[in-house]
This record gives C-alpha cells, sequence and structure tokens, in this order.
C-alpha cells in the first residue's frame, strides 16, 4: 500500500462517546462498539481495524478509554485482528496528546514509520478509494507533509468543519495539496459557497503522518503538551496486554485537538481529496442519509410497523415499534429509553444527553446490559430492596473475589456449569441448581466450562448500588475495591 519500504501503522482512536447517537450510544458503550450500519453485523470499530488489514499495513495500535479496554480487546478477538498495543488513556485530553502517545510509542522502535490515524466511529462505504488515496498521501508524508484526507462534498453540510485546499504539494507527490485553512462548521449560506468555489473540502479527521514529523511539531508548537505525553508514557506500566499511562502525567497534559494543536499552525499541512463515501455518523440523520430507503424514503432496523410514513430513520432495539402518519421523524427505542426527534433536528440529541447528567440520571451512562471483561449482566428487574439480574459468564472466566456489606444474593444456574466459592467452601452448581450468598460472605463465580454460562442473580438488601463491593481479588487488573 505505502510507497515507503516500511508498512503503514493504522492507529485507531477509541475515545468519544457518541451522544448525539443516544439511547444507543452512551458513555459506557458508544457508537464505535455497536453494528449501527448495514447487515454484517460488523461494528464500527471492527470495520475501522478491518480496513486498514493486508498488505502495506501493519498490526494496529489503539488508543482507548480506561473504562473501555476489555470491550476494545474482546471486539478485536471476535475480528480476528491482534493489535500491536493498546494504550489505555486515564482521562480525556482530545487527540492530538492521544495521536502524540502513539507516536512516541511507535518512534521507540521506528521514528520514520506512517502513521494512518482514524477514529474508530466512522463509515467509509467506498473502501478502494480510501486506499487509493491513502497511497497518494503516504508519498507526501515521506517526505514530511502531515496530511489530512478531504472528503469531496456533495451539499452545503453544515455539521462538517472544512478545508480549503492551495498550490500542488512540491515533491514527488501528484493528488496531494498545501492546506490554506481549516475552516469551522459554517452556516448554511457559507457551506454553499464552499460547495460552489470546489476548492473545498470536508474535515474528515483521518491523517496519514510519520511518527517522527509529528513529534516534531509536537516539539515546536505544543511542548507542554508533548512533555506532558513523554512523561506519561515513560511512568507507563504494562498491565496484561496493555499499556497503562501515568494518569497524573497524562491530565497534566492540554486538552486540544490535533487541527487547533498541529495542523493549523504548520507549514507542512497537506490535504488529500477523495471521494469515499464517508461520514463520522455525527447523528442519527446521518445513518438515514447512507442507508438504503424504502419505496417512501424510510429507513427501519429491528421489528417495525410503518403505515403512512415517509423520509424517517424508525430503530426498534427491543420492543416492536409502529408509526402512522408521520414523515420527517428520526424514532429509536430501546429497551429502557426512546428518543423522537425531527429528522433535521437530529443533532440536538446530544442536549437530551446533557439535561440527563444535569438531572443526575443514569440513562446517559449505561445501557440494560453492562459489559464487564468475563461477560455481562442484564438487569430485568429493581424494586425496593430487592433486584434481579441476568448473568452471562464467558467459557474459562471469572468473577472477582468479592464481598457485599448491604445486600445477600441468590444464584440460579439456568444453563452452564459454575464453580461457586463462598468462604471456604467451593462447589459446582448445574443446570436448575442454586446456592444463597450470605451478606458479607467472600464468594466468587466462575464458568469452567466450554459453553457460556447463564445465571439469574436475586439480590436483597437495604443498598444495592454496584459500588458495594469488597473487592480481595481480581484476574483483570481492576483496583480492588473498599
Amino acid at each position: 500500500m505505502s510507497a515507503n519500504s516500511s508498512p503503514i501503522i493504522p492507529v485507531i482512536l477509541s475515545g468519544g462517546s457518541g451522544s448525539r447517537l443516544w439511547p444507543m450510544s452512551r458513555a459506557g458503550y458508544p457508537k464505535q462498539f455497536l453494528a449501527l450500519h448495514g447487515d454484517s453485523g460488523e461494528t464500527m470499530l471492527q470495520a475501522t481495524a478491518r480496513r486498514a488489514q493486508g498488505e502495506g499495513f501493519t498490526a494496529p495500535l489503539l488508543v482507548c478509554n480506561e473504562e473501555h479496554r476489555f470491550i476494545v480487546a474482546e471486539q478485536l478477538r471476535q475480528a480476528a485482528i491482534q493489535p500491536s498495543d493498546i494504550i489505555l488513556e486515564p482521562a480525556a485530553r482530545n487527540t492530538a496528546p492521544a495521536v502524540a502517545v502513539a507516536a512516541a510509542r511507535i518512534s521507540q522502535h521506528n521514528p520514520e514509520a506512517l502513521m494512518l490515524v482514524m477514529p474508530s466511529d466512522h463509515v467509509i462505504l467506498d473502501e478502494p478509494s480510501f486506499h487509493d488515496a491513502v497511497q497518494v498521501a503516504a508519498r507526501a508524508a515521506g517526505e514530511g507533509a502531515l496530511v489530512t484526507f478531504g472528503v469531496t462534498p456533495d451539499a452545503p453540510e453544515t455539521g462538517y468543519g472544512y478545508i480549503q485546499r492551495g498550490e500542488a504539494w512540491a515533491g514527488n507527490a501528484p493528488g496531494v495539496y498545501r492546506v490554506t485553512r481549516f475552516v469551522e462548521k459554517p452556516d448554511r449560506d457559507t457551506a454553499q459557497a464552499y460547495l460552489e468555489a470546489g476548492d473545498y473540502a470536508w474535515n474528515s479527521g483521518i491523517f496519514l503522518f510519520s511518527a517522527a514529523t509529528y513529534l516534531e511539531a509536537m516539539a515546536r508548537y505544543q511542548p507542554e503538551m508533548l512533555a506532558s505525553v513523554n512523561a506519561a508514557l515513560d511512568n507507563s506500566q504494562q498491565d496484561m496486554t496493555f499499556c497503562r499511562l501515568d494518569a497524573d502525567a497524562f491530565a497534566a497534559s492540554p486538552a486540544d485537538s490535533i487541527d487547533y494543536a498541529i495542523m493549523e499552525r504548520t507549514d507542512k499541512a497537506a490535504v488529500v481529496p477523495v471521494d469515499m463515501g464517508w461520514s463520522d455518523l455525527g447523528a442519527w440523520s446521518a445513518l438515514w442519509g447512507i442507508e438504503a430507503k424504502d419505496e417512501n424514503g424510510n429507513v427501519t432496523r429491528g421489528d417495525v410497523l410503518l403505515h403512512e410514513t415517509r423520509n424517517s430513520y424508525v430503530h426498534a432495539d427491543h420492543a416492536m415499534v409502529a408509526t402512522t402518519g408521520v414523515e420527517d421523524l428520526i424514532i429509536v427505542a430501546t429497551d429502557d429509553a426512546v428518543v423522537v426527534a425531527n429528522r433535521h433536528q437530529a443533532q440536538d440529541v446530544k442536549k437530551l444527553v446533557e439535561q440527563l447528567k444535569r438531572e443526575g440520571r443514569d440513562e446517559h451512562n449505561l445501557h440494560t446490559v453492562v459489559h464487564r471483561p468475563w461477560g455481562c449482566y442484564r438487569g430485568i428487574d429493581l424494586g425496593d430492596r430487592h433486584q434481579v439480574k441476568r448473568i452471562t459468564v464467558k467459557p474459562g472466566e471469572k468473577l472477582s473475589l468479592q464481598m457485599h456489606y448491604h445486600r445477600a444474593e441468590h444464584w440460579i444456574v439456568a444453563s452452564g456449569t459454575a464453580r461457586v466459592t463462598i468462604g471456604e467452601n467451593s462447589f459446582l452448581l448445574r443446570e436448575n441448581e442454586s446456592t444463597f450468598i450470605p451478606m458479607g460472605e467472600a464468594h466468587r463465580l466462575e464458568n469452567p466450562g466450554k459453553v457460556p454460562l447463564h445465571i439469574i442473580e436475586v439480590q436483597s438488601g437495604s443498598y444495592l448500588g454496584e459500588d458495594d463491593i469488597v473487592r480481595f481479588e481480581d484476574g483483570y487488573g481492576r483496583a480492588p475495591q473498599r
């Protein structure tokens, strides 16, 4: 793929929360981990990683939120993609520090290596055109350019930033242009003028440059940020298969995007115009725009019944959703939330999430299915002094050895085989068998079998919060809780 002698290293950024795609996307399980586009069942993270596989590419390096580390690792495992590194961000500091960490890590082995920096939550429909553009960009990146990809606009879109291209890049890189300027999201009249001018492109947020070139730019324009990043990496720890950055050093870094921190300041900024069917899926209306529609302009997913409905996006994740006599709507229903929005105001879903946060509600953060490194659990019922969950434990995995101050638990095996530890006793439970864990007793649940273990857990007590855990032992590098 690359014109250089060495392959390109995909660097995948997986730190976003995707709040505009609530209620499917939530802080604890954001949009990059969802299969939102197409019928393959492939999540956006998996599609991004697969897009940069094969000849010309190395194993990917990922930078992700510490809270999502096991989700990232599991989704890559399911896609049969082995990453070279998964670097954990202890705090959100936007894209410039995240990419600097990746560049510093890569430069330890090969400073001249080219990095293809990609958000984990974008859609690219025309992958051959994307690969061609990467090959073009690699030539300029090999000559010291900081290259971004400018998507050829087909509408006066106000939800994207724009890049104005200038003269051709001087060098052996036809199809690459110097950047004249970056422009923030415009109003509609300005966007129409950009479309008619012909020398503007949407800012995709995808970049290609060498690790050395990026670090040189950081040293020149963001020395404080680079110092914090280097300290965070120098004092990092290897935790299982993850690189855990030093939290204090990374938190000291200024927070900024690549565009503001570097690209708008450097004289090495270049752009490759490309028409590749790109979308950042910044709102539900973007999904309506790229998916196949019925004869009335509707896009549906799940169990949906339509009558006299036009130009709408209807997503039923749990129960059937039926509509009649409506148009230009976004309707997304999960098992604990339903959002209805005008399709032309879909960006405002983010404001609903902000309101949920202000009111102290948890629907912005977690689904009823909560993923853990050992499997997942689903909340079934919550009442006064009781809670019911369905717990799924993956083969060979086990929960931490723990106890609770304020609740007792009953476990009933629905399918599979459980190894249960209660105090000093350890025993097996099979389908239709059950046990009781008294309040204050140390206990552990394990799946020794080769098929998933499903149990029903009934909790009873005065307090049922997830923070009522005293964790004694854990196989996943999670800190003890007291």
